[in-house]
């Protein structure tokens, strides 16, 4: 086994030793499968027949259940609401095992859901057709946030590292951002964010994830080549005032920033056929940020991320990478990309 993969291998066995903090927007990821039948009468548009209805961790959620299906030991701090939603990702975190002592049950504020309707026959894959979302309003109350705070400032002290996974909603406000950042530095800790609308009011993190799209909404630019691209990296990552900025690329891969050194780019890993993107990004923030809690390098943090995201992209819905599977494609042909 080549050196470089030794290396990788064992960051991966110092994974169920950490213990890391996730907080962020909790989601629930609601698919409706049916099977098509007719183009309906009342307008041309496709009836299906309801064959199941399943539900998955989504947003903070979804982070959550990476970092603990990677084997550490994750709490995760969020908002639910007192409805049936809330009541279903409550029990999928505590089936999976993890903790949700750091989760406020309000009735001021509904879950999130988000639905899937996938349409698709017995003998063909099932394909998204529309996806319905029920948002709450902006922000929590300031009830919920203070019992949100209180439970933060219990749990925290004993974080590796903490992942921020904000989707809009509003849960990770200033002030449990700045919790969050006084818990890391006191401790020397890294701080990573994916946030989906607002990334510049999390300046100060230890590391950011953002897309291609992101980098162009945020920076003005079009990045269109690596000289470009790596123009708007360097000046988002000073916006940030931030140590790491990891850019996923689709098909093209990601690229890490670093505040010193060039820009290391990192070829996709496995097939660009694509299966299903849905969550990929909570994969990527995760492996990413468990690595770095685990002592690898950047570098080596960065194509363990590149490694998961590729592998979850192959799976439909939403979903997690597991040690093994890592290990497994790290062994493989499409591993040795790596720079």
């Amino acid at each position: 086994m080549p050196a470089h993969h030794s290396k990788l291998e064992s960051t991966l066995a110092r994974f169920s030793g950490r213990r890391i903090a996730v907080i962020g927007d909790l989601i629930a990821d609601e698919y409706l499968y049916g099977k098509p039948t007719r183009i309906s009468r009342e307008a041309p548009v496709l009836i299906l027949r309801f064959t199941d209805r399943e539900v998955r961790l989504g947003g903070a959620a979804n982070a959550a259940h990476n970092v603990h299906a990677l084997g550490a030991y994750c709490v995760v701090f969020g908002v639910l609401g007192s409805d049936g939603p809330g009541d279903e990702v409550a029990r999928l975190l505590s089936q999976a095992g993890i903790s949700t002592y750091g989760i406020v049950r309000t009735p001021e504020r509904p879950t999130p859901v988000k639905t899937r309707i996938m349409a698709g026959g017995y003998q063909a894959t099932r394909q998204q057709v529309v996806r319905l979302d029920r948002e709450p309003g902006d922000g929590v109350d300031p009830d919920a946030e203070a019992e949100l705070l209180e439970r933060f400032d219990r749990e925290a002290a004993r974080a590796d590292a903490f992942v921020i996974s904000d989707y809009g909603y509003g849960t990770v406000t200033p002030r449990l951002f700045e919790a969050v950042l006084e818990q890391a530095r006191a401790r020397g800790v890294p701080v990573a964010v994916d946030s989906r609308y607002d990334l510049p009011r999390f300046r100060g993190a230890t590391a950011a994830t953002p897309n291609e799209p992101e980098l162009e909404a945020l920076t003005g630019e079009e990045v269109d080549d690596e000289r470009a691209l790596e123009k708007a990296g360097r000046a988002l990552l000073e916006r940030l005032d931030a140590r790491l900025l990891l850019l996923t690329r689709g098909s093209r891969g990601m690229a890490l920033f670093e505040r010193e050194g060039p820009v290391a780019f990192l070829p996709i890993h496995g097939s660009d056929q694509i299966a299903d993107v849905t969550g990929a990004g909570d994969t990527v923030i995760s492996t990413f940020t468990l690595a770095l809690a685990a002592g690898a390098s950047p570098v080596d943090a960065a194509w363990l991320a590149n490694v998961a995201g590729g592998i979850v992209v192959m799976k439909r819905g939403t979903g997690t990478v597991t040690p093994r599977e890592l290990a497994e494609s790290l062994s493989s042909d499409g591993a040795t990309g790596r720079p």
